[in-house]
């Protein structure tokens, strides 16, 4: 039977309304919103027209129900500015993300759970600390935070969505935690968003997204906190740093120049002046750019899955007919840097643990 509910996953992720759609195949609007209600079955060749104008394969319409992803329960960090089709858009591709991590689940041993919950009692900064002590990070530097929170149990996806309003995304689906990142981001904020939809995974366990400024400033927090732990940034930073100076020493938390000079002015070794002042020029001098980046992220898990895979034969296409979803779709949930999927086709050594 043709299933309405996969009709309407496809069209939010291609960010058409019902009317816009109904448009392109030649209905009227009405029969397209009786279509997606299940009240009528589509004719062969309006399912024709959907996968065209969609740019889904037929089967796709005909799969079991997906489970849908609560919007209460994801952490969007730019929810006043977020049109409702790029937040759908977003959300049909974490199904999308869910799927294949399933798929990847039932034929690996992927890494166990180990992301404590610290909703209670614990402030962002407390929190980050206590996670540090928990996972024996020590006060060092964090050099691979995808690889960290990989090997705890998160999923780390890509979510390839060439909008501002979209940072990244996290939620939990059966006690199993997923992070989606913005690729099109700098290296230094993606991994700045990594550590705070962490932030969100450990504070607000609980469901505690109400979405206000407020939680929001609490996982920039905990972010900050976690990637620049006050006892190292204390006895790296010297006195009265100038912008030069600091444009070094960011590479050693692998932050963003900004991010440092908020963290620096927090525990009080910028002034309130040097802080605006060194947002001035920076704004002045980088606007959209980072000054010495660190280069580019990358999944190691997914790296170690697609090399296996490759070893048996088994492609990105295989994955994508399995589950009948484009191809561009599962290519967007995996790559974090354009040339990822070409190196992990090359071969190499496979995941350890197959089952």
């Amino acid at each position: 039977m043709f299933n309405p509910q996969r009709l309407s996953l496809a069209r939010k992720r291609r960010k058409h309304t019902k009317k816009s759609l109904a448009e392109i195949i030649g209905v009227t609007p009405l029969t397209l919103t009786r279509l997606e209600a299940g009240e009528n079955q589509p004719e062969e060749e309006t399912i024709k027209k959907l996968s065209s104008a969609l740019n889904f394969p037929m089967q796709f319409f005909f799969g079991d129900d997906i489970e849908g992803i609560n919007c209460e329960g994801v952490s969007f960090r730019k929810l006043s500015t977020l049109t409702i089709k790029d937040r759908d858009a977003s959300l049909a591709s974490g199904e999308f993300g869910v799927m294949f991590a399933d798929w990847v689940a039932n034929r690996f041993n992927l890494p166990e759970l180990d992301i404590p919950d610290l909703s209670a009692d614990y402030t962002p900064e407390s929190a980050a600390l206590a996670l540090r002590e928990y996972w024996g990070l020590g006060q060092s530097p964090i050099n691979d935070i995808i690889k960290l929170l990989e090997s705890k149990g998160a999923r780390m996806l890509s979510l390839k969505e060439d909008i501002k309003t979209v940072d990244a995304f996290s939620f939990w689906r059966n006690k199993t935690p997923y992070i989606f990142l913005n690729s099109f981001k700098t290296v230094e904020r993606s991994r700045f968003d990594a550590a705070h939809e962490l932030g969100h995974l450990v504070m607000h366990v609980g469901g505690r997204l109400d979405h206000g400024k407020a939680i929001e400033r609490e996982a920039d927090t905990f972010a900050s906190c976690f990637l620049m732990p006050e006892g190292d940034v204390r006895s790296e930073i010297i006195r009265n740093p100038t912008i030069e100076y600091l444009i070094e020493k960011k590479v050693r938390w692998k932050v963003s120049l900004a991010s440092l000079c908020y963290r620096l002015n927090k525990l009080g070794i910028l002034s309130d002046w040097q802080y605006r002042n060194f947002c001035i020029e920076i704004n002045l001098r980088f606007k959209n750019t980072e000054p010495n980046s660190v280069g580019t992220i990358s999944s190691t898990l997914w790296e170690m899955v697609f090399k296996e895979l490759w070893s048996k034969k088994i492609t990105k296409s295989t994955i994508s007919k399995e589950l009948n979803i484009p191809l561009d779709e599962l290519e967007k949930l995996v790559v974090f840097r354009n040339d990822a999927y070409v190196k992990n086709e090359s071969g190499g050594r496979g995941l350890a643990a197959v089952k």
